[in-house]
C-alpha cells in the first residue's frame, strides 16, 4: 500500500484543459443579433411589399439627395470638432496643472445631464433666428462631445508615460511624442466615442426639430406623422442604414486589433502633470466657454422659464407620475441593455475575426435607426403576430435595450479591452467551469464598464422621445412626452418644469458614469 501509495504522489499532476465559454457566449451573441435586425427586416419587408420599382422611385428623389447631404455633412463636421474639442479639454484636465483640473473635469461631463432637445430649447428660445446648418452643428457639439471626452480621459489616465520618456529619450519632441506615441494609443476610445456621436446624429430628432434642420431622421417622422406613409418612410430608413453601415465599416477599419491590456510585475507609473506656468489662467479659457456655453445656457433659459411660469406651472398630479414612470423605465432598459450587451463586448475582444465583426455590427444598425422605425418594427410584429404583447411594458423595453445596445456595448468592451485574458485562461485552467472563470476574472474586471454602460443606457432612456410615443402603454407618460408636448404647443414655460426634472435626474447618473470612467483608470 505505501509503495502504491508513494508511486501515486510521484505520478505527475495533470491540469485539466481550459474550457472557454466561446460557444455559449456565441449563442447568446447570435441570439441577440437576431433581435436587433428585426427593425431592419422589418425595414427590408416593407420594401419588398411595395416593390422595387416605386422603392426606386422613393429613394432617387432630389429630396432625398438634400436629405443625405445635410445628414452626412453634419456628422463629417460634427464628429471631427467633438473629437478635437474631447481630446483638448482631456489633455488640459488630465495631463496638466489645470487650476481646480477636477471640478473643470466633472464640468466637461455634466452635458450628458442635459437631452440634446433641451439643449436645442434654451437656444432656440434664447436666440429666436438660430437655424439651419450652422445651428445644428454647434448644438450638436455642444450636446455630444461628453461621449468622446469621457473615454479619451479615461484613456489618458491608463497611459503608461513611461512609453512617452522613452520616445523623448530618442529625441522626439512633444508634438512628435503626442502624435506618435499617445495619439494611436487614444484610437479605441476614439474610435468608440466617434461612432457614438455619429450614431446619436444619424438618429437624432429633436434637437433639429427645434432648429428647422432637416435630416433624414426629421423627414421619417414627418412623413409618418403627416401622410401616415409608413412604406415612404421606410425606404429612407433603409438609406440611413446604409449610412450607418458606412461608419461601421469606418469605425472598424480605424479601430483595428491591437492589443491595449498591460501585462507584466508592478503597475504604470503615474505620470507628473505638466506645468503650465503663465499658460494657466490663458488655458482656462476652453472649459470655461465650453462650459458656459453647454450648461450655463441651457439652466439659465430653463431658469428664467421657470421663474415667468411662476408656481402654477408646477402641475404635480401630472408631475409625479411623470417622474415614477420616467425612473423605472430608464433603470430597468439600462439593466437589459447592458445584460444584452456582455456576449456581443466579449468576443468583440477575445474572439474578433468576420463571424463577430457581422454580429457587432447588427447590434449597432439598430442605434442608427429613428427611434419610430424600431418602435413601428415591434408595432407591426406584435399586431401581426403577438397582439397580447402590443403596446405592453415588455415591447418597450425591448425597444429600448435594442436602441441603446451600441452605448452598452462601446463601453463594455473598453472595459473588458483592459481586462487581460491571461487571466481567464489561468482561472478556467485551475477546472474552474466556464462561466465562473469568466465571472471570478473578465466580468468583475470590467465592472465599472458594465456599470458605465448601464448608465449611459439610462441616460438615453430617459430622454428618449419617438419611440416612447408609439409603444408606452395606456396611461404612460414620461417626463420627455410631456416637455415635447408643451414645447410642441409653444408653451415654454410649462415645459420648463419637465426640462428641469430631465437634467435633475441625469445628473446622478451622469456622476455616476464620471466616477466610474475615473474607476476604470484606477482613480
Amino acid at each position: 500500500m505505501t509503495g502504491a501509495a508513494d508511486e501515486s504522489l510521484r505520478m505527475p499532476v495533470r491540469l485539466m484543459p481550459p474550457r472557454r465559454p466561446f460557444s455559449w457566449m456565441a449563442i447568446a451573441a447570435v441570439a441577440v443579433s437576431i433581435l436587433a435586425l428585426l427593425p431592419l427586416g422589418f425595414i427590408i419587408w416593407t420594401t419588398i411589399q411595395i416593390g422595387w420599382v416605386e422603392s426606386y422611385a422613393l429613394i432617387f428623389r432630389p429630396r432625398v439627395g438634400e436629405l443625405l447631404v445635410n445628414t452626412l455633412l453634419l456628422v463629417a463636421l460634427s464628429v471631427p470638432i467633438c473629437a478635437a474639442l474631447a481630446v483638448a479639454l482631456a489633455w488640459l484636465t488630465e495631463r496638466c496643472d489645470l487650476p481646480a483640473a477636477r471640478l473643470w473635469s466633472l464640468l466637461a461631463a455634466a452635458p450628458l445631464a442635459i437631452p440634446a432637445f433641451v439643449h436645442s430649447y434654451a437656444w432656440v428660445t434664447l436666440v429666436p433666428g438660430l437655424h439651419g446648418i450652422f445651428a445644428a452643428l454647434v448644438i450638436s457639439v455642444l450636446a455630444y462631445f461628453p461621449f468622446m471626452y469621457l473615454p479619451i480621459a479615461a484613456a489618458l489616465r491608463r497611459l503608461d508615460p513611461a512609453l512617452e520618456d522613452g520616445a523623448a529619450s530618442l529625441g522626439l519632441g512633444p508634438w512628435r511624442v503626442f502624435f506618435r506615441v499617445v495619439l494611436p494609443q487614444l484610437r479605441l476610445a476614439l474610435c468608440g466615442g466617434a461612432l457614438l456621436v455619429g450614431l446619436h446624429l444619424l438618429a437624432e430628432y429633436g434637437l433639429f426639430v427645434f432648429v428647422r434642420f432637416d435630416t433624414f431622421t426629421t423627414a421619417i417622422v414627418d412623413q409618418f406623422q403627416s401622410t401616415f406613409n409608413g412604406p415612404a418612410a421606410n425606404t429612407l430608413a433603409g438609406v440611413l442604414v446604409l449610412c450607418c453601415l458606412v461608419l461601421l465599416g469606418m469605425e472598424m477599419l480605424a479601430r483595428g486589433e491591437e492589443r491595449y491590456a498591460r501585462v507584466g510585475p508592478g503597475a504604470a507609473r503615474i505620470r507628473r502633470r505638466a506645468r503650465l506656468g503663465r499658460l494657466a489662467v490663458p488655458a482656462l479659457i476652453l472649459p470655461a466657454t465650453v462650459a458656459a456655453l453647454s450648461l450655463g445656457v441651457p439652466l439659465l433659459t430653463i431658469g428664467r422659464w421657470l421663474m415667468l411660469g411662476g408656481v402654477k406651472v408646477w402641475r404635480m398630479e401630472e408631475i409625479l407620475p411623470a417622474v415614477g414612470q420616467t425612473l423605472f423605465l430608464a433603470l430597468s432598459g439600462g439593466v437589459l441593455a447592458t445584460l444584452a450587451s456582455i456576449p456581443i463586448a466579449w468576443l468583440s475582444i477575445r474572439r474578433p475575426g468576420r463571424l463577430q465583426r457581422m454580429l457587432e455590427g447588427s447590434n449597432y444598425i439598430v442605434g442608427a435607426l429613428p427611434g419610430v422605425v424600431v418602435a413601428l418594427a415591434l408595432v407591426s410584429i406584435t399586431v401581426q403576430f403577438l397582439l397580447p404583447l402590443y403596446q405592453t411594458l415588455f415591447t418597450i423595453l425591448l425597444a429600448y435595450a435594442l436602441m441603446f445596445l451600441p452605448r452598452a456595448i462601446v463601453s463594455l468592451r473598453a472595459s473588458i479591452a483592459q481586462a487581460p485574458v491571461e487571466l481567464e485562461r489561468a482561472a478556467a485552467s485551475l477546472g474552474k467551469p466556464p462561466a465562473r472563470a469568466l465571472w471570478a476574472t473578465t466580468v468583475r474586471l470590467s465592472a465599472p464598464g458594465a456599470a458605465a454602460g448601464m448608465a449611459l443606457s439610462a441616460l438615453g432612456i430617459m430622454n428618449e422621445l419617438t419611440a416612447t410615443q408609439m409603444l408606452a402603454p395606456n396611461g404612460v407618460r414620461t417626463l420627455a412626452l410631456a416637455f415635447w408636448a408643451y414645447s410642441g404647443e409653444i408653451d415654454y414655460a410649462a415645459a420648463a418644469p419637465y426640462a428641469a426634472l430631465m437634467v435633475g435626474l441625469s445628473l446622478p447618473l451622469t456622476f455616476l458614469l464620471y466616477v466610474q470612467s475615473r474607476r476604470m483608470a484606477g482613480q
